[in-house]
């Protein structure tokens, strides 16, 4: 039976490792050649059961077959012929390792299997940790080189922070998110093939092109039943995760940090530990699996998950680099009138930033665009009500600027190799101390000084020609740069308690649970297309809650997809999220800014459901897709639906909210009608649509009895 907590045990005498969630359980053993091995991951059983099965991997059915037990890491030893997450290379030239389980701790939640090499100096620790009230598993490794002074290094080939895998299934179907800049986080569910399936990232963050995040499951499941394997990855930087399936049926797959080519080296007394990868089983489907995940970033992932993510002004659309002090200020001014409470200047207010050619490094306001510095327009903001932020990119940096003029050598290269200008940018290397050092004083002054509430850090490029000059282990640039750049955000957090940070890498080619255990939300796309909107916006709730999801309203037509959408509808798919303005509020009418401020104050009054409630995907006929946020209680609800294109002959019909309770009541709070739980949830409610394309609407609901 299910239970209510989570907990971790291991058995010394069986060899038996048990870690229990409410509604899962997953089991390891160790083996007799000293090797953990996956005994179970799925719903929850009497793990006395497990007892019978050999403490070893089955003999080979012939001496060319892969061992059938799935290790939990598996190295480049024995009869494995499948990906290994651990590939190591020992002074004298031998590959793997060839392991001895060592022991156990158990604290709590967490548990560590420790683990040595039979003859050479490693060891490692592999790591699980359960929380309560939570089917999520978090697992990472952490590798030591035990050696003496004198022992020689140990190459680190690959290293990664878990091995996953499913029951046999009759079928194995895997979903993950492709795309590219404008057009990230779309959903793809494919057969997986009999084959090895590569998800990864060569770029340096976690890309807009594939996220570290995936599901499986036999090919049956839906948002509402289904049981669904899931797991991501708590990385922002180039990584990898194989998926294989083997001729016999067995899938299983590995993932964490870097990607092929790399290799680290451990001296004695070093260590490398992994980012956490994490796992969850449900039998809820895909909207189950997504609620869970939502609400472990809530409860374990997110800085400040209870508080509410303001409604956002962004100046970007509205000027480009065309910024100056009486330019924003008159933004300002009309984005309060709209109910904003966040107004960020973004790019173009520093060093000889008129384009995008200069200025990237010196971040000191632009004289010309700001005579007396920055502090007069936040002081103005903030006397209209509203948080002041500022938009910046400090990892990066122009060839025309201050800053490479003094330190060339800070930028990401190899001596030997042509530097590749992206955006008409290089990247800084902060991986090296002294620019991570230069980088925290840099952005602690700029908040420091200005009164500033709110950073917007972007990242414009990826790694090219990746290089650490004279460093004697330059690979760990690929690592050493992405903990820099959490460590400088962990680092403003405790220096400026109550600031927040948006990620954002061209839009959403950053997003994942490591970046967002340091920032409140992550800017989503580039591409504010209402209709484009809702495909992306669909593939980023798979992992993400909508309180991290930035969602803007901006001018008509869209200036990357030259639509025409109404204001009614391009609010409606933004309220989905952490809603934001993008427009130029000059150019608007008084009876757009009037429409609009009505539907700001409307955001704010379901605010509480889209941000702190529970998700629910919905499809209904005629090309209407929606979303569906319930309170924890079930006592309050919103449903935004959207249609983005008239179908001839599809007459409307009910859209279903299984999320309700059959045996509920529930009145329709904006028109006063009451409606049954059953009929809601089985025959659905009446959208009346408005006619035409780019139909939308808000529904608000609330249980009477």
């Amino acid at each position: 039976m299910p239970t209510t907590s989570s907990s971790a045990s291991f058995d010394p005498a069986r060899g038996l490792a048990v870690l229990r969630t409410p509604n899962s359980v997953y089991a390891v053993r160790i083996g007799a050649d000293g090797s953990p091995r996956h005994l179970h991951w799925g719903a929850p059983l009497d793990t006395d059961a497990l007892g019978g099965l050999p403490a070893a991997a089955s003999p080979a059915a012939s001496s060319f077959e892969a061992d059938p037990a799935p290790d939990e890491l598996a190295p480049q030893t024995g009869a494995r012929f499948g990906p290994a997450g651990l590939q190591v290379r020992f002074a004298d030239g031998t590959r793997g390792a060839q392991w001895s389980f060592t022991g156990h701790t158990v604290h709590g939640g967490e548990l560590r299997l420790r683990l040595a090499d039979r003859r050479y100096p490693l060891a490692a620790e592999l790591c699980y940790r359960v929380r309560p009230d939570s089917d999520v598993i978090e697992r990472w490794v952490e590798l030591i080189h035990t050696g003496a002074d004198d022992a020689g290094p140990i190459s680190v080939d690959r290293l990664d922070s878990a091995s996953w895998a499913t029951p046999a299934l009759p079928d194995y179907r895997l979903s993950h998110l492709v795309g590219g800049w404008n057009s990230e986080f779309q959903l793809h569910r494919d057969r997986l093939p009999v084959a090895e399936t590569v998800l990864t990232s060569r770029r340096g963050v976690t890309s807009h092109h594939a996220n570290p995040w995936l599901a499986l499951d036999d090919g049956t499941a839906d948002e509402e039943h289904g049981e669904v394997w899931s797991t991501a990855l708590a990385w922002s930087g180039s990584w990898r995760i194989t998926v294989h399936r083997d001729p016999v049926g067995r899938t299983t797959w590995t993932g964490g940090f870097g990607h092929e080519g790399l290799t680290w080296t451990l001296g004695p007394g070093e260590s490398l530990h992994t980012p956490v990868f994490a796992g969850l089983h449900t039998r809820d489907g895909f909207g189950g699996a997504s609620r869970a995940w939502h609400t472990h970033l809530r409860t374990a992932v997110l800085p400040d998950p209870e508080r509410d993510r303001p409604v956002v002004y962004n100046s970007w659309e509205a000027t480009g680099f065309d910024v100056d002090q009486a330019g924003q200020l008159r933004l300002a001014r009309l984005a309060a009138r709209l109910g904003a409470e966040l107004f960020v200047l973004d790019d173009g207010w520093f060093g000889g930033r008129t384009s995008d050619r200069a200025g990237l490094g010196d971040w000191k306001p632009r004289p010309e665009a700001f005579p007396d510095g920055l502090r007069p327009l936040a002081d103005e903001v903030h006397r209209l009500g509203m948080a002041f932020g500022l938009w910046v990119e400090p990892e990066m940096v122009n060839r025309d600027s201050e800053l490479h003029r003094a330190h060339p050598d800070w930028v990401v290269h190899a001596p030997t190799r042509d530097a590749t200008e992206l955006r008409n940018q290089l990247m800084l290397n902060f991986a090296r101390p002294d620019v991570e050092a230069w980088a925290h004083r840099t952005l602690d002054q700029l908040v420091r000084e200005n009164d500033v509430n709110w950073l917007k850090w972007d990242a414009n490029r990826v790694v090219t020609e990746a290089g650490w000059a004279g460093h004697p282990d330059p690979d760990r640039l690929w690592i050493d740069h992405t903990r820099a750049v959490h460590r400088i955000m962990d680092r403003l957090r405790t220096d400026h308690p109550g600031l927040r940070i948006e990620a954002c890498a061209g839009g959403g080619g950053r997003a994942d649970l490591g970046i967002l255990a340091r920032t409140d939300q992550v800017w989503t796309s580039d591409n504010t297309d209402p209709v484009d909107r809702i495909g992306i916006q669909h593939g980023f709730s798979q992992l993400f809650p909508a309180q991290t999801m930035a969602a803007w309203v901006t001018d008509s037509p869209n200036l990357a997809t030259g639509r025409t959408t109404p204001l009614r509808f391009r609010f409606h798919v933004a309220m989905a999220g952490a809603l934001g303005l993008g427009a130029d509020l000059t150019a608007w009418s008084e009876e757009d800014l009037d429409e609009a401020a009505a539907f700001v104050a409307r955001y704010k009054e379901i605010r509480p459901l889209v941000q702190h409630g529970r998700q629910h995907r919905l499809t209904g006929p005629g090309g209407v897709t929606a979303v569906h946020y319930a309170s924890q209680d079930g006592a309050e609800h919103a449903v935004l639906a959207w249609r983005p294109a008239t179908r001839f002959g599809h007459q409307p019909a009910g859209l279903a909210l299984p999320a309700l309770d059959p045996a509920a009541r529930y009145l329709d709070v904006d028109e006063g009608t009451t409606h049954s739980g059953a009929v809601l949830t089985r025959r659905g409610i009446d959208l009346r649509l408005p006619a035409g394309d780019y139909a939308s609407r808000l529904i608000r609901l609330r249980r009477t009895i």
